[in-house]
């Protein structure tokens, strides 16, 4: 074990001397992580402080000095805009972790991930094949959020926009206007087609089989991951790295895929069957390896949407 700690045994003492953590940005029917920080606070007696559950990432950052949140949970564009601010951890998985997800330096690493998704109502509409099918008659189309403020929204206006594996900002834009100047664009309480997470979706869908199913379109195969950061200056360090091991351990990520996220560490719990396949198998079916866009592509489109979003919607 790292950072003075010795064993996990040790840390697990160190931490429940501290007896809390402060998370925050953790709603708890995200992810499965209502049930996660339960069995964390049960397994090891400390009290989780929750703060802010509907904090986006930026927020978390914002308010660290005033909440003195003890870890954080961030989109990777985020993630690596802050990496000062984190301290450096490397848990026990760590060597699981691919490397395109996670900062060497163990400043900050993916605990899961995602695939951007549509949702429909199969009483309502037939089986989207593609972002295009939802320009057709009765597609009632809603965004999870504003994508101008919401990373979601604007990820999947970035799903929309994707052609051969490359983004292009104007034509997810286009696709949005088109629907808003038909009239089909709408709220979520209104819609029978939702552009959403594949997790969001397919935790809707096992609750409604018959009034809602999830699609990740061929063509648009873009993924996001969240990352995991401990505060430099987490009022409880023993909890934050204790959090951290769980999170990451087979059983804090096979809770994860039970909100339908996909484990950062999957490849290599699948081939010590330590993964729960049965869960495994409810996941939405993925086209293929996920697109994940380069900071400057993400950079160049939320440019673009900037300039252009509230134009097109007029």
């Amino acid at each position: 074990m790292k950072a003075g700690f010795g064993t996990m045994e040790r840390l697990a003492e160190a931490a429940a001397r501290e007896g809390e953590l402060n998370v925050i940005a953790l709603p708890r029917d995200w992810v499965n992580y209502g049930e996660i920080i339960d069995t964390f606070a049960d397994k090891y007696d400390i009290k989780v402080n929750e703060l802010e559950p509907n904090a986006g990432s930026k927020r978390q950052l914002d308010v660290a000095a005033q909440l003195k949140p003890d870890v954080f949970d961030l989109t990777m564009d985020v993630a690596i805009a802050g990496a000062g601010r984190f301290a450096p951890y490397k848990v026990q998985g760590w060597q699981d972790l691919p490397d395109q997800i996670k900062d060497p330096s163990g400043g900050w690493y993916a605990a899961y991930g995602g695939y951007m998704s549509i949702g429909y109502d199969p009483r309502a509409v037939k089986p989207p094949a593609s972002f295009a099918d939802l320009l057709k008659p009765g597609y009632r189309v809603a965004l999870d959020g504003d994508p101008l403020r919401s990373a979601s929204a604007f990820d999947g206006v970035m799903a929309a926009s994707m052609r051969a594996g490359v983004p292009q900002p104007a034509q997810g834009v286009s696709l949005f206007a088109k629907l808003k100047q038909a009239g089909r664009l709408t709220e979520p309480a209104k819609a029978n087609t939702i552009v959403a997470w594949d997790h969001l979706n397919a935790a809707r869908s096992a609750h409604q089989p018959d009034a809602w199913k999830v699609t990740i379109p061929r063509d648009s195969a873009l993924g996001g991951y969240h990352v995991q950061a401990i505060s430099k200056t987490a009022p409880h360090p023993a909890a934050a790295r204790l959090w951290q091991e769980f999170v990451f351990s087979d059983e804090g990520q096979n809770l994860l895929q039970k909100g339908f996220a996909r484990p950062a560490r999957t490849e290599a719990m699948r081939m010590k069957g330590t993964l729960d396949a049965e869960q495994a198998a409810k996941l939405p079916k993925a086209p293929g390896p996920p697109v994940i866009l380069t900071i400057p592509q993400a950079d160049a489109a939320k440019a673009y949407l900037k300039r252009q979003w509230a134009k097109s919607m007029g």
